[in-house]
Formats: structure tokens, C-alpha cells, sequence
């Protein structure tokens, strides 16, 4: 089987800090350029709430603390243009610790903005409904 053939897992957080959440701005494909929550694929042997904390650190240098998971999410390749393949996107919220957002890693900017701005900025449906999910269960 081809790697094009495989089914991703991956994760990612939305962070909060008081009114603002963290978003970053991809700067690898798919989907370069666009904003989206911290997140990116699992390691083999890492437990997932471990991915979503260390992809948060690499990307923004932000220590965030897991709260619980927002939901499951698919993206298949009809779904983005076969852009990413077929992947599996466990969402969880997570509060800020502590850090200054500076992009790291694969992002091209990382930044606090508050919510209703950044639920304008991100790209993807799949992720704004992560954003209102979480919302929804801070209340």
C-alpha cells in the first residue's frame, strides 16, 4: 500500500487564553498560507493528548494544558481536493500556561486572536466547528 493510500492520524488544539484562541498560519501544504488550530500527525508509539501538547510547543512555543477533547473529525481526499490525503483529526481544547506565540516548526506565523476574529480566519468548516465545539463547552 502507498502512502497515498494510508489514513493519517492527527490532532490539534484549540487553545485559549481569556477571550482570544491560538491559531497559526500553515507554512507547508497542504493548504499553505491558511490559517488553521495548532495540530499535525501522531508518532508512532505517542499517546495522542502527548501529539496535540508537543505539536502545540513545536509549532508556537505555547505550553498549553489538555481540558478534553472537542470530537473526531475526517478529512477525506474528496473532501479537500486530495490535497492531504484520507485523514483522522482528534480535536481537543486546551487552556494557555504559559509563552509568547512565535512560529516554529511548520507554521508561518502564530498568533492570539480573539475567538470571533479568528473563527473568520480559518479555512476549513471541519475547524470551525471544532472552535464552536469547544466554545460551546467553556460555557
Amino acid at each position: 500500500m502507498s502512502d497515498k493510500n494510508r489514513i493519517g492520524i492527527g490532532v490539534g488544539a484549540v487553545v485559549f487564553r481569556g477571550a482570544e484562541v491560538l491559531l497559526i498560519r500553515r507554512g507547508k501544504p497542504p493548504f499553505q498560507g491558511s490559517w488553521s488550530i495548532p495540530g499535525g500527525r501522531v508518532e508512532f508509539g505517542e499517546r495522542l493528548e502527548d501529539a496535540v501538547r508537543r505539536e502545540v510547543k513545536e509549532e508556537t512555543a505555547v505550553d498549553a494544558r489538555i481540558t478534553g477533547m472537542i470530537g473526531v473529525f475526517e478529512a477525506l481526499p474528496s473532501d479537500v481536493g486530495d490535497q492531504a490525503g484520507h485523514f483522522v483529526m482528534v480535536d481537543y481544547a486546551a487552556e494557555w500556561v504559559a509563552g509568547n506565540p512565535v512560529a516554529g516548526d511548520d507554521a508561518l506565523d502564530a498568533v492570539f486572536l480573539p475567538i470571533a476574529i479568528a473563527r473568520e480566519r480559518l479555512s476549513w468548516d471541519e475547524t470551525r466547528r471544532a472552535l464552536d465545539l469547544a466554545c460551546k463547552a467553556r460555557r
